[in-house]
């Protein structure tokens, strides 16, 4: 997919790859506006092509007191100022039907979570909207699998789409990424590295998600150099205290060092 085709991308001169970033969960708009103005100025920077990442909502909960967003509207309304503010586009996970619609008019990418990307009625929801789909590949499918969830939205009039690997269950409380399916998934589509989802360590006793956020640079690095259009990370001020996987987290600090390292790794892959 040609990204040139997504409103307000800039820097799509640039041999880099893409990036997707941005909190978990929309927490406010303060946060959002602070995280987002952040990330741009590294990537104009870089001249990475950006797209701001937050969900107006979050339904894949382990337990019933986690926090699941500030209101859909409210969420919604925030994503499309930090679009209007900085003059990037912006993307959000869907969960039902209903949500492609409504948050198609505030959002530029509209992403199916892993769990989901077989309910086709969702994903052919979003198609139908015609914006770009980002489908997330289950943590229980195989690479080649994926070409049937693309097909989906392709079937449906809709060639924007994306392939986001999030890992793989490895036993029950870890996730591993398999980089030979990087080459493989790129016949369907423009694959992404969900670099902080594929460190997860889920199901833990506690009923809050735990993570390996000191991989996050050896993750990345192994995306791009197994290939990967793009990467997907989710970044906070305060990871500790972020209200939705925080412990996966990227700290914001954190960021420029390393996206500087995987543009000069790009660079050097792009030499050869």
């Amino acid at each position: 997919m040609d990204i040139t085709k997504i409103p307000l991308i800039k820097h799509t001169d640039s041999d880099n790859f893409f990036l997707l970033a941005g909190p978990c969960a929309i927490e406010g708009e303060d946060m959002a506006m602070r995280i987002a103005e952040k990330i741009i100025t590294i990537t104009d920077k870089l001249k990475i092509p950006y797209v701001f990442k937050g969900s107006f909502k979050k339904a894949n909960r382990s337990r019933i007191d986690s926090f699941t967003g500030i209101g859909d509207e409210k969420a919604l309304k925030i994503l499309k100022k930090v679009s209007d503010s900085f003059g990037v586009p912006t993307v959000t996970d869907i969960h039902e039907i209903a949500d492609a619609t409504m948050a198609a008019a505030y959002v530029d990418v509209l992403q199916i979570p892993a769990f989901l990307v077989r309910q086709t009625d969702l994903v052919v929801a979003a198609a139908e909207t015609g914006k770009v789909v980002n489908l997330k590949k289950g943590q229980f499918m195989s690479p080649e699998s994926m070409q049937h969830a693309v097909k989906k939205v392709t079937d449906s009039g809709n060639e924007q789409v994306w392939i986001t690997d999030r890992g793989t269950m490895f036993g029950y409380q870890d996730m591993i990424v398999d980089f030979r399916g990087v080459p493989t998934m790129k016949q369907y589509a423009p694959v992404v590295l969900d670099v902080t989802h594929s460190l997860q360590q889920p199901n833990q006793s506690s009923g809050v998600t735990g993570g390996r956020p000191a991989l996050i640079g050896t993750m990345a690095r192994a995306g791009i150099a197994a290939g990967v259009d793009g990467l997907f990370m989710e970044t906070h001020f305060d990871p500790a205290n972020a209200k939705s996987d925080g412990a996966n987290m990227l700290d914001l600090n954190l960021l420029e060092k390393l996206l500087t390292d995987l543009t000069a790794i790009r660079n050097t892959i792009n030499s050869l």
